[in-house]
């Protein structure tokens, strides 16, 4: 493209684009805040029966003979009952006697122990025992709202521009994270943290996309990866938070209000250059690259300029006249390589989200220090990314991405053999899981986006967030497991993460290959070529057969060049 040649003229990655990119950057940080700010908000601490002898602030500590009195066995997790106690009138001569009541009584009231976490949500409202699926929902809507903002957000900063709806975004993530520090019950707390959730989409992706579209091509893959330990930067932080406020209220205001200082970006940050051209506005385009230009102490040559212009303007009115149907999501499942690929990808990106946020989620139910353990699950995810940094290019996407998740799997699945007094070593396995599975998380984005033909690659990518995103919001239910018997969530992440990555080896190699243009390059990339019995030739597909082969009419059908851009509109409108 005629921008990424403009791109040369004002020094590449230039001092300007450097400063840009790091403000656009620092947003990542409150994003994490909010992601992460759940392990805190909805944090358990342990807890028991409130005896009815007993006031509301009472101990949580009992005597050892006293809880063997008025607690029965679980037959569940043989630990004794949280929810439960016994029938008895727990007088002097009940507990001198020594022989427990046979009957036994649900619980109305808890106590809680407020040494690790002094308050949460989950203390005010007693979201315990029968009423803890409501902790997971929490959680849950979260990822709903990150959904839906990563669709409308994404939606709105294609027709309006990026900027109006960067700073929406972030004045609604403000008003609604305080909202939910106020709120008087859990109704409006979980609502106004699924609206806060929608806005971290229109916070770090529409900055994260205003970021990407002043990066040139060969700088793109380490200006992302940058981008993400910004956001692994703010997950360590969230715990700095959590270590000096003990009361969630002023916790979840205290990670909402430093976005009030990016509202200043206003006079900093640009309208992205690339959506001013796309949207016919070239003037303003053309003064937003002079500025640069001027900042970085460089002139971009008129002809330059001239052939951005005539490119837009050819693109534009090849947009006014094309009239030809164009691909959907639905051209991937109509054929059988495709069909395998996309499976296999969307199972990808499904298996990834909800490992790395179950594990992430997680971190207080693995014993030990909640607060050390949340650190060093934020901590892994730099050498994580680091990793990609410096074999993404070198080992091939497919090596890494079955690497480790195949790794992830291997380190989960192991925990079910580490005795429970060792839960240091149980902390190490998991830990090495979320480094493995955020290497793996970072590579399923390159892998897919060169998996699928150019005509349908927005549209496919969009499918494969979704997938992502289901996860996420299944995540808290698989971690709400852990209160029956606490390695089953990390044996579930370790088998689905080893599941999916020895099935990706079925996937093609992407590194080094022209990548797959139309949907006739897409279904014939990472097939083997084969003769079928009684030919000379023909028949291309996975072993032969009647399933893959096509008719000249088809195949030329399946070659016809498609709009690129059109495509990519196309793909923007639906996710």
């Amino acid at each position: 493209m005629a921008y990424d040649d403009i791109l040369q003229h004002l020094g590449g990655f230039g001092r300007y684009q450097r400063r840009i990119y790091v403000l656009l950057c620092l947003p990542a940080i409150c994003c994490a805040f909010h992601k992460l700010a759940g392990v805190f908000l909805l944090a358990v601490p342990d807890y028991r029966c409130q005896l009815p002898y007993e006031l509301a602030n009472a101990s949580f500590s009992l005597p050892q003979e006293r809880i063997s009195m008025a607690y029965p066995i679980d037959t569940l997790t043989e630990k004794r009952s949280t929810c439960t106690y016994l029938d008895a009138n727990f007088t002097d001569a009940y507990w001198n006697s020594g022989t427990p009541a046979a009957g036994v009584r649900s619980c109305d009231h808890w106590i809680y122990d407020r040494s690790k976490f002094e308050s949460s949500t989950v203390t005010e409202w007693d979201m315990v025992c029968e009423r803890s699926w409501l902790r997971a929902s929490a959680d849950s809507l979260f990822m709903v709202g990150v959904m839906l903002g990563s669709i409308g957000f994404g939606y709105l900063s294609d027709k309006y521009g990026r900027k109006p709806i960067f700073f929406a975004s972030l004045v609604l993530q403000v008003i609604f994270g305080v909202l939910a520090g106020i709120a008087p019950e859990f109704f409006t707390y979980t609502l106004a943290r699924m609206v806060v959730g929608a806005t971290t989409s229109g916070v770090f992706l529409v900055a994260y996309v205003i970021a990407m579209e002043m990066v040139g091509p060969k700088d793109r893959l380490y200006a992302g990866v940058v981008c993400m330990m910004f956001f692994s930067v703010g997950y360590m932080l969230t715990a700095g938070f959590a270590y000096y406020i003990h009361e969630w209220r002023m916790l979840q205001i205290a990670l909402t209000l430093p976005g009030v200082l990016f509202l200043c970006y206003w006079w900093f940050i640009p309208e992205s250059a690339r959506w001013l051209l796309s949207n016919g506005r070239p003037t303003e385009a053309i003064n937003l690259i002079e500025r640069a230009a001027r900042s970085n102490g460089l002139t971009v040559p008129q002809e330059a300029l001239d052939k951005l212009l005539e490119e837009d303007k050819a693109t534009n009115q090849a947009q006014e006249e094309s009239n030809e149907a164009k691909p959907s999501l639905l051209d991937i499942f109509k054929y059988p390589n495709l069909r395998q690929k996309a499976m296999l990808i969307f199972f990808d990106w499904f298996v990834n989200s909800l490992t790395y946020y179950g594990l992430s989620w997680n971190t207080n139910n693995l014993g030990g220090n909640p607060l050390l353990n949340f650190v060093i699950s934020g901590a892994v995810e730099i050498p994580a990314y680091s990793f990609l940094l410096l074999t993404l290019n070198r080992w091939g996407r497919r090596t890494i991405l079955c690497g480790c998740m195949i790794f992830a799997g291997t380190m989960l699945l192991a925990t079910m053999a580490v005795p429970q007094s060792q839960q240091w070593l149980i902390v190490v396995l998991a830990m090495l899981g979320k480094m493995a599975i955020t290497s793996s998380y970072g590579t399923v984005y390159v892998f897919s986006a060169e998996q699928f033909p150019t005509v349908i690659r927005n549209v496919a990518l969009g499918a494969s967030s979704t997938s992502a995103r289901v996860g996420g919001i299944l995540a808290p239910y698989f971690n709400l497991l852990g209160d029956y018997w606490q390695p089953l969530p990390l044996l579930i992440f370790g088998a689905l993460a080893f599941i999916g990555g020895v099935l990706s080896l079925l996937l093609p190699e992407t590194h080094n290959q022209k990548l797959p243009e139309t949907i006739a390059d897409g279904e014939n990339f990472g097939k083997r070529k084969t003769l079928p019995p009684g030919t000379n030739g023909g028949g291309i597909g996975i072993g032969g057969g009647a399933d893959v082969e096509r008719t000249a009419e088809e195949l030329q059908e399946l070659s016809k060049p498609v709009d690129q851009q059109s495509s990519v509109e196309e793909g923007k409108e639906k996710y």
